[in-house]
């Protein structure tokens, strides 16, 4: 029942009122636009001379001015350094994470022990061999009449010790890390893998800790333990070895020889994997074991160390204030030109987006680059790795925030994030503009929505990847990672 002495609203809830109402509608257009356009054929097409002229021409306009005032307000967000950070609140939630972080390796060192030591007797070769008789290519039909050397193996049948079988002091000389997927797919690259490199016979496998629900977790095989090679790069088709465990290193797969693989990962050949912390100690106490030295490099890949760091030179003074829209302008216009949604893009797309952005490169600088990049000669290269060649990227401790800020927004786990989520979960109470009256919560919070907006394809979605690269500017001009780091947990309260 409804009282009938009820107050009439005041004027400041029916002004929140109308917004909410708005807010909804808009969603509800937003959602029916992307859900028409989902049900559209998905067919490669190109646009018309005259509209990619008429866009390189509003993005050349856009790049020509020094500082725009969209440059002004992304910088707002750096004085968030400024602010000071409540430590004590920030010392227990880092020993919380402590805590649950070690809950979660544990897990998967139990689960990953369990997988190995349980199959690696029953599915030794081994067990197969039969004496006298050859191996039996297939199993009849009916087993009750079948000899009992024939019958199918079950464990109280087998051999319970062989020669190779696996021990427990064996496996115990592993190395773990950390690694993520190198996606642009919001869903994938924040997958939590944790990895084992075991030295007595250098094969690795990689675990993914999920969580269903609030109490049940699980540890489940992403990488199969076995006997890998790089399958890129300069040291395509030698076999993984200790040195290439290292924060920042890459570890390539074939996804065609791992069928459980996520069918949005499956989608592509190469499956590229980021290592983003190793047990240090254990790696050299292990190093000393196998007799391993050196970093691991070779001249090759200093000299393309050396060409990317050139360019990545010559191009940081032209970032200095114009990181955030020169990122995030680039990372959209790279989208646009990919209609095949493969993220390969020719040298010409390349070079034209150079030229329109006015990010002057070397022709001699650019061909290096190139036959760096075009390893295997096919004219077409991941604008993500051209990106991350000539800009450079943030480290391994900074992306590692960056992915728990987006993964408290997408809670859902779907890769992209609404632009009213990101509204009301950014918070601009600790902003200094704030906190000195020099300006509103909501006028700080309008100026990120804006800039953000700006780098989004869809105005009303926010992709991992435009969430990434907006970021990736903003980290081009701070020096200090618990700086970058503040502005997330003042922003994100992570």
């Amino acid at each position: 029942m409804i009282p009938e002495n009820l107050p009439s609203p005041t004027q400041k809830y029916k002004q929140k009122y109308q917004q909410y109402e708005t807010e909804m509608k808009e969603g509800y257009k937003w959602y029916s636009q992307i859900n028409s356009e989902k049900k559209r054929p998905n067919v490669p097409w190109q646009q018309p001379p005259e509209i990619m002229d008429r866009m390189n021409a509003q993005v050349e306009e856009q790049v020509k001015d020094s500082v725009t005032a969209l440059d002004r307000k992304a910088l707002l967000q750096q004085c968030y350094t400024n602010s000071p950070f409540n430590i004590q609140q920030c010392q227990k939630r880092s020993e919380a994470e402590i805590v649950a972080a070690k809950k979660k390796q544990q897990a998967v060192i139990e689960q990953v022990m369990i997988d190995q030591l349980s199959r690696a007797v029953i599915s030794d070769p081994e067990q197969n061999s039969i004496i006298g008789s050859q191996q039996v290519p297939y199993l009849p039909l009916f087993q009750e009449k079948v000899p009992l050397h024939l019958r199918k193996r079950t464990l109280h049948e087998t051999k319970i010790k062989t020669h190779s079988t696996l021990t427990e002091n064996m496996l115990s000389n592993k190395l773990q890390f950390d690694a993520r997927i190198l996606s642009r797919n919001g869903r994938d690259a924040c997958r939590e893998l944790m990895g084992f490199f075991f030295a007595h016979d250098k094969s690795l496998t990689i675990y993914e800790y999920r969580q269903f629900g609030s109490n049940r977790t699980s540890a489940l095989p992403f990488i199969y333990k076995g006997i890998y090679s790089h399958q890129y790069g300069r040291r395509k088709g030698k076999q993984y070895q200790l040195q290439d465990f290292y924060v920042g290193a890459n570890l390539t797969f074939l996804s065609s020889y791992h069928l459980s693989l996520p069918e949005s990962i499956k989608e592509n050949p190469l499956i590229t994997l980021r290592i983003t912390h190793v047990d240090q100690l254990t790696f050299d106490s292990l190093r000393k074991k196998i007799m391993e030295n050196g970093d691991g490099l070779t001249e090759q890949e200093a000299s393309d160390r050396s060409i990317f760091k050139n360019i990545q030179d010559l191009l940081r003074e032209k970032l200095h204030e114009r990181a955030v829209r020169i990122l995030t302008g680039l990372g959209k216009y790279f989208r646009h030109l990919d209609k095949k949604r493969n993220g390969l893009l020719c040298k010409e797309d390349f070079k034209q987006a150079l030229k329109v952005f006015h990010l002057e490169v070397p022709e001699k600088d650019f061909e290096d680059l190139w036959l760096i990049l075009d390893i295997n000669g096919n004219d077409q290269v991941d604008f993500g790795e051209f990106k991350r060649a000539i800009f450079g990227e943030m480290n391994e401790y900074r992306k590692t925030f960056l992915r728990k800020a987006y993964m408290k927004l997408d809670f859902t786990k779907t890769g992209s994030v609404s632009m009213v989520d990101i509204r009301k979960c950014y918070c601009a109470k600790k902003h200094p503009h704030v906190i000195s009256g020099c300006a509103t919560e909501e006028e700080i919070k309008s100026s990120f929505i804006e800039t953000l907006e700006n780098a989004c394809s869809h105005p009303r979605e926010v992709l991992y990847c435009e969430f990434e690269d907006y970021y990736e500017g903003l980290s081009f001009g701070i020096s200090d990672d618990e700086d970058f780091i503040t502005i997330l947990r003042n922003s994100w309260g992570i």
